[in-house]
Formats: structure tokens, C-alpha cells, sequence
């Protein structure tokens, strides 16, 4: 027997290709053209590096720590020269050029003027979405502006007649070379006027930078936004992007896209119709068939209907028999309730009310009436004392010792001679009684008597 064969596994596959790769490759300048630029959250900057002479292409990655220096140098469709070296990705076995350096290699301001001409005519509203039209569903005219010896119209044709129900209409123009711009317009100024026209697909096949130019002319890019009919973009290969396909309602990848976007597969649809029929049929029949066996159970779980009915009637005697017993528990809690109100309502009737303030008012009123004898009494008591001291300090006392009180005929008391004149009339008050006299004489008067 042989020796047994080695079996690896994929990383160990993907680990001798890196090796392999990495060995074969030392750093190295690479020379080409940036496309499918794509800034991830990490940092990291993902493209292809293009030749377009030789048509190849080269996945590169650039990672955050070298290119934040290159931020301003990796953009789409600049012309770059890379340091770095080409390895293997293991979780993709995916071959990618690993960059370390960037610098510009030449057509800097080309891309510079594309670039700020893209800027101006999307501040302008040119590339806006809002403004792109939906394809019509089932085009009758298709119009293409196109190369008329290129393979571009060819290829449409191509799938045009095998998906069927179109009719095809060019409008042949230069796509390339000095007089490109211009041959573009008039074919589409041309193409517009054709009667009946619903769409137009505008693209060439793939090429150069240079040769795609053509489509990055301010004057075709306005002219196709401003198309009265959608217009399809189809210019050069998925990889390249131009800015008549930033302006188009819709853009294809190649002209091929572009005719199948715009034309409906006719048999497609046909075998679509009859498969969504045939499914329609058995999922009606399916469905049928479903109820059929649901209504045989209802009709079984049925039953009787007046056992049914019977078993309703006795869950609503139930039902009526704990709502009587409810509304007998709560009528019972309500006269309760009913009845302590009426007891406090009844201890506050005016008539137990005025009877309680009686009870509490007849032994104040004896306190009261005792009280006010007792105050009588001592007032009385002190009423005579001051009597009797008044009446000891009352001139009429002085009188009942035998002197008399003599007065004017004014009321004025007499206290001396001098106080009346001969022949005044005077009043003289006793103890007991008054008399009137005259004066007839003065004795030990000083001064004049008063007048009057």
C-alpha cells in the first residue's frame, strides 16, 4: 500500500496561498486607477486598482493608520501609484493588494475639474433623486443612442428580440473622440422626435477613461436630465461611472442591463402567469378543501342545537340566580347603611337637640338666679353704706341741727353780706320747710354788694 494522502483544511489551504503569494510579491509600486471606493466605519479605505489598457483589476484595502495621510489622494477615478504588496485574505480567500503608500500618478486635474463639476451640478438638483422618473412597464419604442458599429447596440438588440414586444430605434452617434459631446446631442435631439417614443437607453461599451469621456460632458449630462422621456445610462462596464449616469432616471451596468431593465421578458412573464395561475388553482382548491373539513368539525363540535341552547339557558340561570343573590347582599348592606343614617339623623332632630340644651340649661339658669341674688344682696349692702356716708356729708344733715341755708333769688347760695343788697329778696330753707324774707339791713358787708 501507498502512502496515505495528505488532506488539509481550508485555513491551512489559505494559509500556504498567503505564503505563497507573499513570497512571490515583495513591496512594490502599482500603477493604475481607483474605482468602487467604499470609506468603512473603522477607518479602513476599500477599492480596485484598475488598468484599463489591459483591462485588470486588483481588490485593494488601505488601512486607518495609513490612510488618514492618503484621504485626500484615494477618490474615485484618480490615477494613483501604491506601495504595498499583495497577500491573500483568509476569511475570504480573497487575493487584495495590502497599501501602505499613495501618490498621484498624472490626470490630476482632470479629475479635479470632473470633480468639481460633479459638486456644481449636484448642488443644482441634476443628480437628485427625487427628480429620476420610473420606467414605463411595457415599452412599445425603445430609443438608443449609441455607436451604430459598436457592440453596445448590438448586444441590446440581442436581448431586445429574445425577450420580444419592443420595437428598437437608434439614433447612431460618435461615443468617443473630439466630436463625441456633440454627436450625442444631436442623436438625442433626433431621437425625441420619433413618434410614440417611451424610453431611452444612452451608452457605449467599455473603455478607457479617456474614451468614456464623452459622457462626462456638462452639456450631455444636462441634456440628459432634461430628456422628456426616462433615460437608461449603459456606459462602459459595471466598474466605470460616469456623470450621465449620476444624471439618468436609471443606470445599467452594461447595455445588456439596460435592455433588460427597459423590456419586459414576454415568455418570462408567460411562464410567470401560468405558474402564478396553476398555484392560484391549487391554493383555491387547497383552500376549498380546508374549509370543507372546518365546517365538518363545526358541524360535529355543533351537534344538537338544543343541547346547545339548553346549556346557554342554564349558564344564564346561573347567571340570573348570583345576580339575585348580589343585588340581595348589596340591598341588605344599603338598609344598613340606610338605617345607622337614620339613628345619627335622628339624634340630630332640633326637638332632641332642643331637649339636650333644656337639660344642660336649667341648672345654669338656679346657678344664674342664685348668682344674681347674691350680687343684689351686695350691691344693696354697698348702696347703704354709701347712703349713709352721703347722708352724713348731705348739707340737709346740718340742717336738722338748727341752721338754715339762705339763697338768691337766683338759686345762688348766700355765704356773706356782701353777697346781696338791701331790700333783695331772699330764701331761707329750714330742716323742715322754707320761707321768703327781705333784706333790710347790712352788717359787716366789705366792698360793694353784687348786682343783680
Amino acid at each position: 500500500m501507498g502512502a496515505p494522502e495528505e488532506v488539509i483544511s481550508v485555513a491551512e489551504l489559505d494559509r500556504r496561498l498567503k505564503r505563497a503569494v507573499e513570497g512571490a510579491t515583495a513591496r512594490e509600486w502599482v500603477e493604475g486607477e481607483i474605482g468602487s471606493l467604499k470609506r468603512a466605519a473603522s477607518g479602513h479605505v476599500y477599492f480596485t486598482l484598475k488598468d484599463e489598457r489591459e483591462d485588470a483589476v486588483i481588490d485593494c484595502v488601505m488601512y486607518r493608520f495609513n490612510a488618514q495621510r492618503a484621504r485626500r489622494i484615494l477618490e474615485e477615478g484618480a490615477r494613483v501609484q501604491l506601495l504595498g504588496r499583495a497577500t491573500l485574505w483568509a476569511p475570504r480567500g480573497r487575493l487584495q493588494f495590502s497599501v501602505d503608500r499613495a501618490r498621484p500618478a498624472g490626470r490630476g486635474a482632470l479629475l479635479e475639474a470632473l470633480e468639481k463639476l460633479k459638486q456644481r451640478l449636484s448642488e443644482e438638483g441634476v443628480f437628485a433623486v427625487e427628480r429620476k422618473r420610473a420606467l414605463p412597464a411595457e415599452p412599445r419604442i425603445v430609443g438608443v443612442v449609441t455607436s451604430s458599429a459598436g457592440a453596445a447596440f448590438h448586444d441590446i438588440c440581442t436581448v431586445a428580440f429574445r425577450r420580444g414586444g419592443a420595437r428598437i430605434v437608434l439614433s447612431p452617434a460618435q461615443v468617443q473622440g473630439e466630436g463625441a459631446p456633440d454627436s450625442i446631442l444631436g442623436a438625442i435631439d433626433l431621437i425625441e422626435r420619433y413618434p410614440g417614443l417611451e424610453v431611452l437607453i444612452v451608452g457605449r461599451g467599455g473603455g478607457s477613461a479617456d474614451d468614456l469621456m464623452a459622457f462626462n460632458d456638462e452639456r450631455v449630462v444636462r441634456r440628459v436630465a432634461a430628456a422628456r422621456v426616462p433615460v437608461v445610462s449603459a456606459v462602459g462596464h459595471e466598474i466605470d461611472l460616469s456623470l450621465t449616469d449620476l444624471a439618468a432616471d436609471v443606470r445599467a451596468a452594461t447595455p445588456s442591463e439596460a435592455a433588460e431593465l427597459v423590456i419586459p421578458d414576454l415568455h418570462s412573464r408567460s411562464e410567470l402567469l401560468s405558474r402564478l395561475s396553476s398555484a392560484l388553482a391549487r391554493a383555491i382548491r387547497s383552500r376549498l378543501m380546508e374549509d370543507r373539513a372546518t365546517v365538518s368539525e363545526l358541524r360535529s363540535a355543533l351537534s344538537d342545537p338544543r343541547f346547545v341552547i339548553a346549556e346557554r339557558q342554564q349558564d344564564l340561570d346561573e347567571l340570573v340566580l348570583r345576580m339575585e343573590r348580589h343585588e340581595k347582599g348589596a340591598l341588605a348592606r344599603r338598609r344598613a347603611r340606610l338605617e345607622m343614617l337614620r339613628r345619627r339623623l335622628s339624634a340630630q332632630h332640633p326637638r332632641a337637640v332642643l331637649a339636650r340644651a333644656r337639660g344642660e340649661l336649667s341648672p345654669l339658669s338656679a346657678r344664674l338666679g342664685s348668682a344674681i341674688r347674691m350680687r343684689v344682696s351686695s350691691a344693696g349692702s354697698r348702696l347703704s353704706t354709701r347712703v349713709a356716708e352721703l347722708d352724713s356729708l348731705s348739707p340737709l344733715a346740718v340742717l336738722g341741727r338748727g341752721y338754715a341755708i339762705a339763697t338768691r333769688s337766683d338759686g345762688r347760695a348766700i355765704r356773706g353780706a356782701s353777697d346781696v343788697r338791701v331790700g333783695d329778696a331772699i330764701e331761707v330753707r329750714l330742716h323742715q320747710g322754707s320761707l321768703e324774707a327781705s333784706v333790710t339791713a347790712l352788717e359787716g358787708a366789705e366792698g360793694e354788694p353784687p348786682a343783680g
